[in-house]
């Protein structure tokens, strides 16, 4: 496999990198203090394409693949967590559910409102008292002549509220069945559809999250994607992407706390002496830079078995899970050399600390990626 970037690519990244520099490290504790989702910023990146990257051009998209995307997306977190979680949420999720399994009608009708940031997407499986039992799901949809009246709600779902548009997984079987899950898809203002409360979160606070709300709402039938009880296979497919992108996530945040890290320990001096030619600093770089290096690896891989339709669903589990784990390791680590400053918000290295146990936790935590990778391994 040869991961050397092409020329194009690296224009890509560099076009990321100045709009980060330019467009969201100014603000990034403004909008994590305050809790803002800024969402004229997601409307700069679709004038740029990065709203659509994986969408082809003829839907408005920008036509590229899954290196292109995983460098858009870690380049973006090494400046802002919660900004490259939303971008990837709107990318892998929404978006990427309608372009796998929309008809040709659903996608000229929807992604381009998509890939222009005309409209923000949203994607909804995880319930109150359902996150890792899909399956177990309570948000029903029942067909009465040309609508479904769909009820129940749904948790944790990013941009509940300022989305235009959401993909979501509803029962229309019976319970713990696999083909008893479909998925709908529902415009903002549609009859009986509104947003709960917003989550007060530890970190990612400028990624919105909220609570989807449906009583009695009625959905058209023809925003059905695919067929009825194809859902929950449909909303697998699509996690498998999703978690290539946090895996980019994760590394793109590793990137930036132990880049934060390096810097300052040039810098710091104590007796008489840069820490960086201290030992017990040194090894801890030396840690961060090894374990950063595999888990980009195992992105590179999964990116390129996706680029070529090959099974990708143990790989991206497998970088998913250690990539996250590693921008956890890689934070916590970046806090420790920075000491007492590291634990405040006047550094950069404290935002990367609380926004990296996410990655651990959302598209499936740890734990599932496990259950993951050993069933593929045993079969």
């Amino acid at each position: 496999m040869n991961f050397s970037l092409s020329e194009n690519q690296q224009m890509i990244i560099g076009t990321v990198r100045d709009f980060a520099e330019k467009h969201i490290r100014p603000n990034v504790m403004e909008w994590d203090e305050s809790q803002t989702f800024p969402v004229e910023v997601f409307k700069k990146l679709g004038d740029t394409g990065l709203m659509g990257v994986l969408v082809p051009e003829e839907y408005g998209g920008a036509g590229l693949g899954y290196f292109e995307y995983v460098s858009v997306i870690s380049e973006i977190a090494k400046v802002c967590g919660s900004i490259g979680l939303s971008l990837a949420a709107h990318n892998s999720l929404c978006t990427g559910h309608i372009l796998a399994f929309g008809s040709d009608e659903q996608k000229r009708r929807w992604l381009p409102k998509l890939a222009s940031a005309e409209w923000i997407g949203a994607w909804g499986l995880t319930e109150a008292n359902t996150g890792s039992d899909a399956l177990g799901m309570n948000t029903t949809a029942v067909l009465e002549g040309d609508y479904y009246v769909v009820n129940g709600s749904k948790n944790w779902i990013t941009h509940g509220k300022s989305g235009n548009i959401a993909v979501v997984m509803v029962r229309t079987g019976e319970k713990g069945d696999s083909k008893g899950i479909s998925a709908l898809v529902i415009e903002k203002g549609t009859t009986g559809f509104a947003h709960g409360k917003k989550e007060n979160k530890l970190g990612m606070r400028a990624s919105e999250t909220t609570e989807l709300i449906f009583d009695n709402c009625l959905v058209p039938k023809e925003n059905l994607l695919g067929k009825e009880g194809e859902g929950f296979k449909q909303a697998m497919y699509v996690l498998d992407g999703g978690r290539i992108s946090i895996a980019a996530l994760a590394l793109g945040m590793a990137k930036g706390a132990m880049n934060a890290a390096v810097n300052y320990s040039k810098q710091r001096y104590q007796f008489g002496q840069p820490i960086s030619s201290f030992q017990g600093i040194s090894f801890k770089i030396a840690d961060m830079a090894t374990e950063i290096e595999a888990a980009e690896l195992l992105i590179m891989q999964a990116a390129d078995l996706k680029n070529r339709g090959a099974e990708v669903t143990r790989i991206a589990a497998m970088a998913k899970y250690y990539a996250s784990e590693v921008c956890v390791r890689t934070a916590t680590e970046a806090v420790q050399i920075f000491g007492g400053y590291g634990y405040t918000k006047d550094f950069p290295v404290e935002k990367f600390y609380r926004d990296s146990k996410l990655c651990t936790i959302g598209e499936g935590t740890s734990e599932i990626q496990k259950i993951v990778i050993a069933r593929e391994v045993l079969k």
